[in-house]
């Protein structure tokens, strides 16, 4: 039987995969699980519970509100707010558990769930396993004997409106120096930081030209957002830009592009803000946290700058994980997701997009100047279908074509291989100091694991 979470939540086509029912039968599990684990022991619990504009999240909201009330459990309806807000106010307002609706950077039909624990973090693997053993066990009528909350056992529902100046005062007194001077043209993916975003540049002081701030509840991510990144180079370059920055539907990743409408993707933004937390004596152990796919200009640029590279699967939550379990500071990823944990629990594109900006100002540098610090050398991805994944990394001939690759590439290059964990895919990653390099051993590897798997 398929695991119902993934790497990030639960998430699938709402009302075929994700339906009302496993909504609300979900969040009941996510109830009786942390009440018997103790989290509610002694006082009355509460859960903190967001949605980006999809128009799916509407009837998946009211499931969600309504499973915790029927656990026994209060409810602070936040409204559309960024995924780092909902993790921000669990925390803030001393909530048991945080839920936030959104499938991030998915198409509109699409939505997903995501749960909280207290303190605004993201639940341990261990956790999620019980909520869906739970789960199947009452769909199973395995739990016919619970016994529900009645009368003033209830949860009871109230709207918090004040979610949203709470999480913008909190953004903007993140930085260390106000964004006077620099215009900065917004893309908020017609998702949940529409309003979120433009107003905490505003209130840092930069004068904001906004795009993607007018959701439907369809138009989520639809040609926009850090997913598309076209809209956004035009209007920077169109409106005489000194930045601009695009999120994803929930918010929790930033890309930017310089004045030149030039992109500049996750790790060069990691690598802005490495060396201004070095400076700044605020990045723990001089180490930042980066996963297997960053590019290697990123980590010879490191090095060149006196900062290691702890590195770690691909995703967020184990580069949170490798964060939290060390002490450091600042991690992230390619894509955008970047944690600074002395802010925030979680990816947070808003806070990333500030930062980079504080950053222009307090120097008075240009982004492109800045993203100058690395030299992206060229990367090539080819993502091979219809073979079986489970041998890609015990296959001999596939680890023979390996070692050949990496040899060619020598230390100017680097080879990684590795299989999806949701589709029959073997993911083959080259990088080289020149693009015609990395296209040939890339292409010339894909072929062997195809032949090899296939």
């Amino acid at each position: 039987m398929a695991r119902l979470f993934g790497t990030d939540g639960v998430r699938g086509v709402a009302n075929a995969d994700l339906t009302a029912e496993l909504a609300l039968g979900l969040s009941v599990s996510a109830a009786r699980v942390l009440g018997d684990a103790g989290a509610f022991e002694g006082h009355r619990p509460r859960a903190v519970v967001g949605r980006d504009p999809r128009a799916s999240g509407e009837f998946l909201e009211a499931a969600v509100v309504a499973g915790l009330a029927s656990a026994g459990v209060d409810v602070l309806r936040v409204g559309v707010l960024p995924t780092p807000a909902v993790a921000f106010l669990t925390a803030e307002l001393d909530a048991d558990l945080g839920v936030m609706l959104s499938a991030s950077h998915n198409p509109a039909p699409d939505n997903g769930i995501k749960f909280f624990a207290r303190g605004g973090h993201k639940l341990a693997d261990e956790v999620e396993d019980a909520i869906e053993r739970d789960y199947r066990g009452l769909a199973a009528e395995e739990h016919a004997g619970w016994r529900r909350p009645t009368g003033a056992g209830v949860g009871r529902v109230r709207e918090h409106g004040e979610g949203f100046d709470a999480y913008v005062d909190h953004l903007v007194g993140c930085l260390p120096n106000r964004l006077d001077g620099l215009r900065v043209v917004v893309d908020a993916a017609h998702g949940a930081a529409h309003q979120v975003s433009p107003e905490a540049f505003r209130r840092a002081g930069a004068e904001v030209i906004t795009i993607g701030v007018e959701p439907d509840g369809l138009n989520i991510n639809d040609g926009c957002g850090s997913t598309h990144l076209d809209l956004l180079r035009e209007a920077v370059v169109a409106n005489g830009a000194d930045l601009g920055v695009a999120h994803d539907g929930d918010a929790d990743r930033c890309l930017a592009v310089d004045a030149t409408g030039a992109e500049v993707d996750g790790d060069q933004i990691l690598a802005v803000l490495a060396v201004a937390m070095r400076e700044a004596g605020t990045l723990r152990e001089d180490t930042v946290v980066a996963t297997v796919m960053s590019n290697l200009g990123f980590k010879l640029a490191m090095e060149a700058s006196g900062i290691r590279v702890v590195q770690t699967a691909v995703g967020d939550r184990y580069v949170l994980e490798a964060m939290k379990r060390d002490g450091y500071a600042l991690g992230g990823e390619q894509s955008g997701h970047v944690v600074l944990l002395d802010h925030a629990t979680t990816g947070d594109g808003t806070l990333t997009g500030l930062m980079l900006a504080a950053r222009m100002a307090a120097v008075k540098q240009p982004l492109a100047e800045l993203a100058a610090v690395m030299t992206r050398l060229p990367q090539v991805l080819i993502n091979v279908r219809d073979v079986d994944r489970t041998r890609a990394t015990t296959d001999a001939r596939v680890a023979t074509a390996v070692r050949e690759a990496e040899d060619e590439l020598g230390a100017s290059g680097r080879v990684l291989l590795r299989p999806s964990g949701t589709e029959p895919v073997v993911r083959v990653m080259v990088e080289a100091a020149e693009g015609d390099q990395a296209h040939a051993v890339a292409q010339r590897l894909a072929d062997e694991v195809k032949a090899a798997l296939g």
